[in-house]
């Protein structure tokens, strides 16, 4: 009898491998069968004699050992819930114990979401898969029961889809009419009682495969207005599609001839050199870059038909730019005069009023849009005045970071200058598509705020900056605000596309000097920010608000990114 157990037991965990949740935050329907395991690496650890594994559930701060009872199973590797329901919904870990120490081996933090009576599934508790048309494709069930046999049904729409009652189901060739919500029911059969566990994927099928794409250059042939003598940087982007090819060339040609290539010293560069040919990724999308410099442009070049050629799998895209004198008129002679006598005249007038617009041209600006009312945000369609992206890695050391993101900037930008922000643990509800949530959010907000520090980089992070610098460089519809939150002295942690930016705005962060609302920060971010009308109070400090009362929690539990996606 004690061999048959211990078979049944290894054959059970053999199975349920592969399904022990690794996240941190784990959501689950009401009323519905699930598990909590850890994987078997851990468990052959703790096999010697004298070890006993316990699990536990927090209550009211204390850890509670949790006993068998109707409604959950605590075995040795795995605690079962026969079913899920809302009570259920709390912290759980496990431990093992060899009677001197306790070893916390894993923690958990289970959110059962009610169940939607009016419909089959609950619209937070989903998958994306977004696939092309013409490809073949399988919808995978959840593996949650052990026994083969046990019945499966497939839905779509909440409607019996055609009988099907495999495990997978298959579409040889995709169509957009199978975009749908597919739903898989199990039953499971438990000291006679018939549970079940669904699993719901939304599929979408895009008509256009990312392989269709062509072959192009960004942006027409233009002509740019300049002035002789004047430094000009001309850009050509060539846009590959959804995968790096090996043998794509971009170069310039100026009226049909090679230009010399740049040696990267200022004092031996050529009048006009091209830079070396990069290669850049934006999210999914694959680009090749080549800048060519003209130190001086002088009358001929503006004669010159400066070409930029883009050469893959034997197809090529043209791009022409060329150069124009800028428009100006002369002056008449007494306004001429006037203008002389006025300049030799009053030297020191001039000279301070340059002085107090650059000094205090972000101040002027901002007294003008207040006089004036202006309202850069009206009829344009966005939601969100800007999108907030920080680390959101759960074990990073800089608390202060996430209090600044998700306490000072929000209390400041929303309630004392009337600016919404999109700020992700705090507007987007939780199981959902991440990388959906990201990009569709992005795209309803006007600005894209980067709270850079060194240990920035993560999954979500680098998503999000990447997702903004594809839409500021190739789709110009978002400005990137950049605030280091702490100095930084080698920027090359960030995506190398950053520098394609016609200008980066850095906004610097110095704790104690930049906490009053009507600091140098704030007035830079302001400056930064899109003109909106607000009533400013820029009188006060934001420690003299209760900021434990108000605002939005982050949630510190959930942060394994691609186990969302």
């Amino acid at each position: 009898m004690t061999l048959m157990i211990f078979f049944l037991t290894f054959i059970i965990q053999s199975s349920t491998e592969k399904l022990c949740p690794l996240r941190a935050s784990i959501d689950v329907l009401e009323g519905e069968y699930f598990f909590l395991c850890y994987p078997e690496s851990i468990q052959e650890l703790f096999q010697e004699e004298g070890y006993t594994v316990n699990w536990y559930k927090e209550n009211a701060g204390k850890q509670q050992l949790i006993k068998e009872t109707h409604g959950n199973v605590s075995q040795r590797d795995f605690l079962e819930f026969w079913p899920a329901e809302l009570s259920d919904s709390g912290n759980y870990s496990v431990t093992h114990s060899n009677g001197k120490q306790n070893f916390t081996i894993q923690k958990w933090t289970l959110n059962v979401l009610e169940r939607n009576k009016s419909s089959c599934f609950n619209k937070n508790h989903l998958t994306t898969e977004v696939k092309n048309a013409g490809t073949g494709h399988s919808l995978k069930c959840s593996d949650l029961s052990v026994n083969e046999n046990d019945s499966i049904t497939w839905y779509k729409d909440c409607k019996n889809y055609e009988n099907e009652t495999e495990r997978e189901l298959d579409f040889k060739t995709l169509t957009v009419q199978h975009s749908g919500i597919y739903t898989c029911k199990i039953l499971i059969s438990h000291e006679g009682k018939i549970y079940h566990s669904t699993n719901t994927i939304k599929l979408i099928v895009e008509e256009d495969a990312p392989e269709s794409v062509t072959l192009e250059i960004v942006g027409r042939d233009e002509e740019i207005e300049t002035e002789i003598g004047n430094e000009e940087i001309l850009n050509c982007t060539g846009f590959l599609g959804y995968y790096m090819q090996e043998d794509v060339s971009l170069y310039w040609l100026i009226n049909q001839t090679f230009p010399e290539k740049c040696t990267g010293i200022p004092e031996n560069e050529p009048s006009i050199c091209e830079e070396e040919f990069k290669r850049l990724q934006l999210g999914n999308k694959f680009y090749v870059t080549r800048l060519l410099r003209i130190k001086r442009v002088t009358f001929e070049d503006m004669h010159h038909n400066f070409t930029c050629m883009l050469q893959a799998d034997e197809r090529t895209q043209i791009k022409t730019v060329k150069l124009k004198k800028r428009n100006t008129r002369d002056l008449p002679v007494h306004i001429f005069t006037t203008g002389m006598v006025l300049a030799v005249l009053f030297p020191c007038v001039a000279v301070a009023a340059v002085f107090v617009c650059v000094m205090f041209r972000v101040d002027l600006v901002l007294f003008y849009r207040n006089i004036c009312k202006r309202d850069e945000t009206a009829g344009d369609g966005k939601e969100y005045d800007a999108f907030v992206s920080y680390l959101k890695d759960c074990v990073s050391p800089i608390e202060e970071e996430r209090e600044f993101a998700l306490k000072i900037l929000p209390m400041i930008l929303e309630q004392k200058f009337g600016y919404k922000l999109c700020i992700f643990e705090r507007d987007v509800s939780p199981g959902g598509a991440v990388v959906d949530d990201i990009h569709s959010f992005i795209d309803k907000s006007r600005r894209l705020i980067i709270i850079l520090s060194q240990n920035y980089i993560s999954d979500r992070a680098i998503y999000e900056l990447e997702s903004g610098l594809h839409k500021a460089l190739v789709e110009r519809k978002i400005k990137i605000i950049l605030i280091e939150y702490m100095p930084i002295s080698d920027y090359n942690f960030l995506p190398e596309s950053l520098s394609l930016l016609p200008s980066k705005k850095v906004v610097k962060w110095n704790k104690e000097k930049s906490l009053p609302v009507n600091s140098r920060f704030w007035k830079n971010l302001l400056y930064l920010m899109p003109a909106k009308p607000t009533n400013i109070n820029t009188k006060g400090h934001y420690n003299n608000l209760d900021l434990g009362s108000e605002g939005t929690q982050p949630q510190t539990e959930g942060c394994d990114f691609n186990a969302v996606v």
